[in-house]
């Protein structure tokens, strides 16, 4: 005998192609018409195949249509009587056979129609018509047309004309003249491809007059009940026939929508449902209607699925008189029935050894001949599922190879210990330990063989063996017992009180045996403590023998229990803390208002976490739409203490909307607010708070001007608030008075022919709401509107002062308190290449006489009219005066500017600047100067090129050079920086270069 190869282990089948169902397209006089179905299988020894049809056996012999090569199944010259059917496969080998899932063989085919005449179809017009086609022997899906006439003139379908894809007759519902001719029906066979098309027949019209109106007659219906796989397309079909042309519609009986996948086509006459699932199932009605009735027809759909399989067996491997328990379970409607196969036939039960209930087989007593290749068989009327599973039953002698005892078991002192026996046999047989040399007695061995010893001494620690015995021989393993010293926690466990922000160290400390390596693990409320990853409160602290533990800064969420599990690898033990965390108080609950009256409002609380710190007293705040946040209020009793849990609020606004919030404190410190209560609002009163700041004067002719700043909204004390203006001449005894009804208005304009110009009227502004007229403000004076000036200035006049500067000066108008007053002056000018409604203009204030104009352009010549001006308006203008401005001033500044210096004098020279021909001579020069760490500037003018100024020269001096002309001042020179000098030196400053010399 030889020796199998490392690649040739033994292997049950196991299948990796095998057949699916087939729809073979068989066409006239085709030579081919052969198939084959595929199927191969993986194991060793190789496996063999056999073929089934119909639960029958194929019988492949010379000479004969079928042939199997490998495990392929090759049929020739296909019959559609006899070849059609379910085929499955069969593997099998040493170990046993597998049969394949179910494949199915459809022959598609389509024959011609009969060749025969078909009679006329005689209709009268407005009648329906059904046209039949009758299609020929075939199979394999088929869809239908008409052709009306001629090819390529086809029936196109709308709301009068149908064909059914079901039975391929053609309906018109209602027949018109445009109809008469010939049909031809024209099928397809969507697999072949082919086509054939059946006798032409003929559509007459009678002679015996018209149909007339008729309610629709529903021809073609669908089935009363109908099943539906899962995930397929259902098409229903319905038409009538009627006069009028009948409407047809579409709903489900139990009134549920449509889902979006629905689609209704072909004029209404389809209701296509894709990937039909559970929810779509129901009853479903058509309905066709004309103005001479209406008709329906109901069919109800139900869900079908095959079976899907959800727990399979797994292959096992037993020992002789074990027992096996194989669960199998599938979904699919209706429920699947379920059957097992035994080497691909089915599964003999007996002697209540062998049970199938509810899918589940259950072998008891194992025998060897029990093994081989199963499946579970899941089956409805809809489809078969397979399931494989191998099971090996062995026998075989103790063998420990797999299974050796641990060379080394740890345990410690007072410990218990189990050390595990699990060799592989078959039957289970006998099982017995030594220690040492010496045979073990009133020891605890588990039924499963392992050894148990409880309370560990020294004397415990050793060599033991375990020996196995079955009547196929005898093993035994060996492994040795080291009793190591006990781990102990020496911390006591503890309660600590700490306060937010402190630190705190945990401890945790322990003795152990030296040899052992030590674990410390930390847990928070039994949650895993992640060093370094929460938010760095926690760090560890401890030494090597040490699991001590801080909380920096803690917080009031690291309250709780703090558990230290120390382990080693012989044992663990653990310890527990609990931190109490001291803070300031938790938010107030439940914040209610009540009793709310114009002014007071009725506040109470529940207390909320004290945090371990009792409450000392708590403190009410108010919001309002117009206060800046919140802010403390005033509450009866004053001092709110820990008991207290209700305050009267005093002092709030009347008819303004109020949210409170209640913050609690204890000795930590004080809390977070609480939630805000509800918003309320504080009842309405009379209003209390008049206008401030009330004036006015001004206007138009004949106008009294009164002004106020207005009431705000949080003080107008309820709805409907307005103002009272009362006014009276002085001298006049009796009060005028007008309601201002906008509580966001500012001013009263009262207005009469009779009022005097300019004169004093007594003003008061009082307020009120729909509660009532409030009290007045205090009584002030004001004046009516004046008259604008009567009379221009006179004795205009302007001079040029430089190129960007005029001055005018007038004669001033007399002041008069009767009926006018001048408040000042108001200058217009504008160049001659501008209109005058365009004019700059400028105003004085007070009764001045004298103004400069400055910003002009230089070289220009200006129009300025004059005219006064009061709260009433401006008066006429004077004469236009003309000006023109000078040149400008020289645009060069001065240059090589030189100066030397003594302890009490600066000497300065400079190049005489000269005007461009566009610019104003030179009449002079302006030296400015000033110290530099002072601001305040001095000037000398000089009309020479050269200066001596008498300074002492202990301090640093900043100096600069303009030229001066009748068009202003010219550019400055650089500026010169004289620092604190000893001795004589002369600098010489040309352009960005400052040259020095020594005297």
């Amino acid at each position: 005998m030889g020796c199998l190869a490392e690649s040739s282990v033994p292997l049950k089948p196991v299948f990796i192609k095998q057949p699916g169902s087939i729809v073979f397209p068989l066409h006239p006089n085709d030579p081919s018409r052969e198939v084959t179905f595929s199927c191969d299988a993986q194991g060793y020894p190789p496996p063999s195949y056999r073929w089934k049809m119909n639960d029958s056996f194929v019988s492949p012999r010379p000479g004969s249509r079928y042939a199997v090569s490998g495990g392929n199944l090759r049929i020739s010259q296909l019959n559609k009587e006899e070849d059609v059917g379910i085929y499955q496969c069969l593997a099998s080998n040493s170990f046993g056979t597998i049969l394949s899932r179910e494949a199915s063989l459809h022959i598609a085919y389509l024959e011609d129609f009969k060749t025969q005449r078909r009679s006329p179809v005689r209709v009268r017009e407005g009648q329906g018509v059904v046209l039949l086609c009758g299609p020929p022997p075939h199979m394999g899906e088929l869809t239908f047309s008409w052709i009306f006439n001629e090819y390529p003139s086809f029936v196109k379908q709308d709301t009068r004309r149908f064909v059914s894809q079901k039975t391929g007759n053609l309906y018109i519902a209602k027949v018109e003249p445009s109809d008469v001719g010939n049909y031809t029906c024209v099928v397809t066979n969507m697999v072949t491809k082919s086509r054939v098309q059946g006798p032409p027949t003929s559509l007459v019209l009678r002679s015996d007059g018209n149909m007339g109106e008729y309610e629709p007659k529903i021809e073609v219906q669908f089935p009363e009940a109908l099943s539906v796989a899962k995930g397929l397309t259902i098409k229903l079909e319905c038409f009538a026939l009627g006069n009028p042309v009948p409407a047809i519609s579409w709903r489900r009986v139990d009134g549920a929508p449509f889902s979006r996948k629905v689609d209704v086509s072909s004029a209404s006459s389809v209701l296509e449902i894709p990937y039909f699932q559970q929810e779509d199932a129901g009853q479903y009605e058509c309905i066709a209607e004309n103005s001479r009735g209406k008709n329906s027809v109901k069919g109800k759909l139900s869900f079908y699925a095959p079976p899907h399989l959800l727990e399979t067996p797994q292959d096992t491997q037993k020992a002789i008189d074990d027992s096996l328990l194989w669960e199998c379970k599938a979904s699919g409607k209706p429920k699947p029935s379920y059957k097992w196969l035994k080497n691909g036939e089915p599964l003999e039960t007996f002697e209540d050894r062998i049970q199938v209930i509810n899918g589940a087989l259950s072998i008891s007593t194992l025998t060897l001949s029990d093994t081989g290749m199963y499946q579970c068989v899941a089956e409805n009327r809809y489809g078969r599922v397979f399931a494989n599973a191998e099971l090996r039953i062995i026998a075989v002698a103790p063998d420990f190879s797999d299974s050796m005892l641990k060379a080394q078991t740890l345990a410690r002192q007072g410990g218990d210990v189990l050390i595990e026996c699990r060799p592989r046999m078959s039957p289970r047989g006998m099982i017995s330990w030594r220690k040492g040399k010496e045979a073990l007695r009133e020891i605890s061995v588990l039924d499963n063989g392992s050894l148990r010893i409880s309370n560990i001494t020294k004397l415990d620690a050793g060599l033991y063996t375990c020996v196995a015995r079955n009547q196929f021989g005898v093993a035994s393993s060996a492994g040795a017992l080291v009793v190591k010293e006990p781990t102990i926690i020496t911390t006591k466990a503890a309660q600590l009180d700490v306060t937010v922000g402190e630190s705190v160290v945990l401890p945790c400390q322990v003795s152990r045996d030296p040899s052992l390596d030590v674990r410390f693990t930390w847990f928070f409320n039994e949650q895993l403590i992640n060093f370094g990853n929460q938010d760095s409160y926690f760090e560890k602290v401890g030494g090597r023998f040490a699991g001590d533990i801080m909380i920096r800064n803690i917080q009031l969420r690291h309250a709780g229990r703090y558990t230290c599990a120390v382990q080693t690898n012989v044992d663990s033990a653990s310890i527990a803390t609990d931190v109490v965390v001291r803070g300031a108080p938790g938010p107030p609950l439940d914040i209610q208002v009540d009793h709310v009256t114009e002014s007071t409002a009725f506040v109470s609380w529940s207390p909320g976490p004290d945090n371990h710190s009792p409450i000392s007293k708590y403190a009410v705040q108010a919001r309002t739409p117009f206060s800046l946040g919140w802010q403390a209020v005033q509450t009866v009793p004053e001092i709110l203490g820990r008991n207290q849990l209700a305050a009267r609020v005093t002092d709030l606004s009347p008819w303004v909307e109020y949210e409170f919030r209640v913050l609690a404190t204890n000795a930590i410190g004080t809390g977070e607010p609480s939630k805000p209560s509800r918003k309320i609002r504080t009842k309405d009163t009379l209003p209390r708070i008049t206008p401030a700041r009330v004036g006015g004067g001004g206007g138009s002719r004949s106008e009294l001007v009164i002004t106020w700043e207005p009431v705000p909204e949080e003080m107008q004390s309820g709805p409907g608030f307005g103002y009272v203006v009362a006014f009276r001449p002085h001298g006049a005894q009796s009060w005028m008075q007008a309601a201002v009804t906008s509580p966001d208005a500012s001013r009263y304009i009262f207005k009469n022919e009779s009022i005097p110009p300019f004169s004093p009227f007594y003003v008061k502004v009082g307020v009120y709401n729909n509660r009532g007229e409030g009290p007045f403000g205090p009584v002030t004076t004001i004046y009516s509107a004046e008259e604008e000036p009567s009379r221009a200035p006179s004795r205009v006049r302007a001079k040029s002062l430089s190129a960007s500067e005029v001055e005018l000066s007038w004669k001033p108008l007399p002041w008069s308190t009767s009926k006018r007053r001048i408040m000042g002056y108001e200058l217009r000018y504008w160049t001659k290449t501008q209109r005058q409604d365009t004019a700059s203009v400028m105003r004085t204030v007070g009764n001045k006489t004298v103004a400069v104009i400055r910003g002009l352009d230089s070289r220009t010549a200006y129009h300025i009219t004059l005219r006064a001006y009061n709260s009433a308006g401006t008066g006429p203008d004077s004469a236009v005066v003309n000006i023109t401005t000078k040149r400008p001033p020289p645009s060069r500044a001065p240059a090589k500017v030189m100066w030397n210096a003594t302890n009490s004098k600066i000497i300065l020279k400079w190049d005489q600047v000269k005007a461009l021909e566009n610019e104003s001579e030179v009449m002079g020069y302006k030296v400015f100067y000033k110290q530099s760490r002072h601001n305040r500037q001095s000037v000398v003018e000089t009309n020479r090129t050269s200066l001596e100024l008498a300074l002492p020269v202990d301090e640093d001096y900043i100096i600069q050079i303009k030229a001066v002309s009748e068009g202003g001042e010219g550019r400055s020179s650089r500026l010169i920086t004289i620092p604190r000098i000893a001795g004589v030196s002369l600098f010489l400053n040309c352009g960005d270069k400052l040259y020095l010399s020594t005297l």
